[in-house]
């Protein structure tokens, strides 16, 4: 039986002229920090990949990490700047005018806006910090579409406002954030408040992982200070992902070595991954226009089969703000009799999936063959049953009962007919 992968938003195949431009690499395989011949070719080619991609995202060469991928970058980028910014916080009250219960033993506290809807990788460092009593953090909910407000940000930035850290497009939902107008808001505070023109602060950091094959990334065209994005979901390698951090941002390493990557991140460089990423970001900015046209009609036309043939299926996150490549459905349990399970129709008694609506649909659709998923491949991981970012829609009935399909290079409509054909059958 031939299988249909449409579960592109965890992973992405490796384009085959990527992985042609890692085999060549692979001759260059000394350590780009040595100092003899084979090194120092090494390091040409690393610096080589740094300077494609500074191009491409309109950013110095110096300001490109590499680092093993987009849960790495954040960690660094979170926990780096809070590091490097406890100094600040050692200032008199007269710098920082806030109230006591802000106060800590050395000083004020550094305060973090994100929001409801992030990536684990944001959340769970910041709950880290938060469990260590070294932040303080306000949490925006999006609107019922999965929209960020800025003004909302606006609202909760302060003098103590150190980082502010928003996803460009939602990997669950593919809602797409208005990150330029949060930029501005941020931009506007910094010119208006004494605070922030001395110290530079707050930093916008933008997770880009989710957006970057379809939305222009570029650092000056988004506004921000930072930038993630990831080669697993650029159909570029493994293990291999970039964080942006302009000069003016202060910032500390949390891994230490060798002090290689200006001191920011020690390990040896991975030089064919380094080029590998460039040659992936080269591909996704030549395909982008061409390659969304084709998947919003698809998406369209899927969404649109599947609310009008599936009864009380609704559409989670905003369709018009989205990923081209983004379906996000939910199967309310009207459609599944009155105890709100929809295994009660075809699991049988003590089955352990009985409680696992989502879970259960996954498996199903995967038995017929297609691989899709029901929440961020990272949050599966955990014990906890239904997807937050859904529930923080005001949709809690839906938190597990919805399924995410997304699309990639090789979606076909007749894939996604065949899929729709089989939730038929199975939600009935």
């Amino acid at each position: 039986m031939s299988r249909v992968f449409l579960d592109y938003a965890a992973i992405t195949p490796i384009d085959p002229m990527v992985a042609k431009d890692m085999e060549k690499a692979q001759k260059f395989w000394a350590n780009p920090s040595s100092l003899h011949r084979e090194g120092e070719i090494a390091k040409k080619t690393l610096e080589e990949a740094r300077i494609k991609i500074a191009r491409i995202l309109h950013c110095k060469a110096g300001e490109i990490f590499f680092t093993s991928g987009g849960t790495e970058s954040l960690n660094l980028a979170i926990l780096g700047v809070i590091k490097s910014q406890r100094a600040s916080f050692e200032k008199p009250k007269a710098v920082f005018e806030l109230p006591r219960s802000q106060k800590t033993a050395f000083g004020f506290l550094p305060h973090i806006i994100t929001s409801t809807i992030e990536h684990p990788a944001v959340l769970e460092p910041i709950k880290n910090l938060l469990k260590e009593k070294k932040v303080e953090v306000s949490f925006i909910a999006p609107n019922e579409k999965g929209i960020i407000n800025p003004e909302s940000i606006k609202k909760e930035i302060k003098e103590n406002t150190v980082l502010v850290i928003i996803q460009h497009a939602n990997n669950e939902i593919g809602t797409i954030q208005p990150i330029q107008k949060i930029a501005n808001v941020i931009k506007e505070y910094k010119e208006n408040t004494r605070v922030a023109l001395v110290l530079n602060y707050p930093y916008l950091l933008v997770d880009a992982c989710q957006s970057v094959l379809y939305e222009n990334v570029s650092l000056e065209r988004l506004g921000a200070d930072m930038l993630v994005f990831d080669g697993i979901k650029i159909y570029g390698p493994r293990g291999a992902g970039i964080l942006i951090v302009k000069h003016a941002v202060g910032i500390e390493s949390i891994i230490f070595g060798g002090g290689q990557e200006s001191g920011l991140r020690s390990g040896t460089e991975n030089v064919p991954a380094a080029v590998g990423l460039a040659k992936a970001l080269e591909i996704a900015v030549e395909k982008r226009e061409k390659e969304s046209v084709r998947l919003i009609k698809l998406r369209d036309y899927t969404v649109a089969k599947i609310l009008k043939e599936i009864p009380s299926s609704s559409l989670n996150g905003d369709l018009e703000n989205r990923l081209p490549n983004n379906i996000n459905i939910c199967f309310s349990s009207q459609n599944f009799g009155s105890q709100g399970s929809p295994l009660k129709n075809f699991a049988p008694k003590g089955d352990p999936l009985r409680n696992f609506d989502s879970e259960f649909l996954v498996i199903k659709l995967d038995t017929l063959g297609f691989a899709v998923s029901s929440a961020s491949a990272c949050h599966t991981l955990s014990l906890e049953n239904g997807s937050y970012v859904i529930e923080s829609l005001g949709k809690k009935e839906c938190g597990s009962s919805s399924l995410r399909i997304t699309l990639g290079r090789d979606t076909k409509k007749s894939d996604l007919d065949l899929l729709i054909s089989a939730l038929k059958k199975i939600v009935k």
